[in-house]
């Protein structure tokens, strides 16, 4: 049977998806596009923001009008079931909690003639160890539409893990909807470094990355196993807003000071650690003042990245309903401002990386040679030369830095 399996949204998104993709390719599904006629087209949809709603419903409405079977589940499916034509015959919704039992509808009537051998051309493949989320941001509906938190068994993500190292991938990426409240609800309490260790002793992957986690999770013991080498010197460390006043209306359970003490120490231990952030702007409440105190403390820290969101009022949020929404004009022109900051801040970044010696992936091949990202998070160019292919994990020598992407030479490998 061919089908199309198209994703929208998180890394917990990602990874749900591509163990979907494997998981029919072991049954003799061929995972293809949409364009290419598929018998079925399975949509993980996203609901984050207005943008992603409406994504999420062209991609629904598109496969429909082509006559394809729709299976469509996510986080927009969750929450707006009854705005979408259930009647359609064609169209089948599974909730957030049964996602997984996806593929038991493909069990059967396994054509054999569409059996395809080919490894996924992912080569970071994402390990999905947690869902659902306890926390209670005033602007989020992820809760709603994933529930409480809830951490897979080790046993389960071992068996993930193996498989992508039995198929020669060299990194993985651990996330989860809220990664950092790995374990909590275990019996046996194994924690996100717990976690970590066991990996670290039971397999042999070159290198793990973390996806994102909040400040307040990233204590001695994490930070102690962030210098191991085989962990990828990069944390993803949501923000949201420099300004204690509108952390407090967000409900984020941390101040700026707090915040930055965490960072400092990190970079204390880990000198040349990359760390991202996400920052909303236009928050209702966000005056200019407010504004300004988060412009000035996203220029104090030590950030590599930036990602830039302009504040989307979700239905059924406290945010929704709070006094001083931002005008669309102004949140338009202050994302501009700070995506400035952060586009100077990845540049002085990756000019700090100039001289070092750096592991890379290869994940794209071209005429000008084979892109990749490095353990620290630098997107890389490494001119072609014999032997080398898609998937491999080599060393390079940053040389220079083009615009926002560095050239690395091949080192002795």
């Amino acid at each position: 049977m061919k089908i199309a399996l198209i994703t929208l949204g998180c890394r917990t998104n990602q990874a749900e998806s591509l163990q979907l993709e494997h998981n029919l390719q072991d049954l003799g599904h061929q995972v293809v596009d949409l364009d290419d006629r598929p018998d079925v087209c399975i949509i993980n949809t996203c609901a984050v923001t207005l943008k992603a709603d409406c994504q999420s419903r062209q991609l629904i409405n598109k496969a429909l009008k082509r006559s394809i079977k729709v299976i469509a589940t996510g986080c927009y499916t969750e929450l707006n079931a009854s705005k979408l034509t259930l009647s359609q015959e064609n169209l089948l919704i599974i909730r957030n909690p049964e996602k997984d039992k996806i593929i038991n509808l493909f069990s059967k009537n396994i054509q054999t003639d569409d059996l395809i051998t080919q490894q996924s051309f992912k080569h970071r493949p994402i390990v999905k160890v947690q869902d659902g989320c306890n926390y209670s941001c005033s602007y989020c509906t992820i809760p709603m539409a994933r529930g409480r938190s809830r951490s897979l068994p080790f046993e389960d993500i071992l068996e993930v893990i193996q498989r992508y190292e039995s198929l020669g991938h060299n990194e993985i990426v651990l996330t989860g909807i809220h990664l950092g409240t790995y374990g909590l609800e275990l019996k046996d309490k194994r924690l996100l470094p717990g976690l970590l260790k066991d990996i670290l002793r039971e397999t042999k992957i070159k290198r793990i990355r973390l996806s994102s986690l909040e400040v307040r999770e990233i204590g001695d013991e994490l930070i102690e196993l962030l210098q191991d080498n085989r962990l990828c010197k990069h944390l993803h460390i949501p923000l949201q807003s420099g300004d204690n006043n509108i952390l407090t209306l967000m409900n984020r359970m941390y101040t700026r000071e707090e915040f930055a003490s965490g960072l400092d120490k990190i970079i204390r231990k880990i000198p040349d650690i990359s760390m991202g952030t996400d920052v909303i702007v236009g928050f209702p409440g966000e005056g200019e003042t407010e504004f300004s105190t988060t412009k000035s403390f996203i220029e104090e820290m030590p950030f590599s990245y930036l990602h830039v969101f302009p504040y989307s009022s979700r239905p059924g949020t406290r945010a929704a309903k709070l006094p001083g929404h931002t005008p669309d004009a102004i949140k338009k022109t202050r994302v501009s401002v700070l995506r400035e900051i952060g586009a100077a801040q990845k540049k002085a970044y990756l000019e700090r990386n100039v001289g070092k010696s750096l592991d890379i992936i290869l994940e794209e091949h071209s005429t000008e040679g084979y892109l990749g990202t490095t353990g620290n998070y630098i997107k890389a160019l490494v001119e072609n030369k014999q032997g080398l292919r898609t998937g491999m994990l080599v060393n390079i020598g940053i040389s220079e830095i083009r615009k926002t992407l560095a050239i690395g030479i091949l080192l002795n490998n």
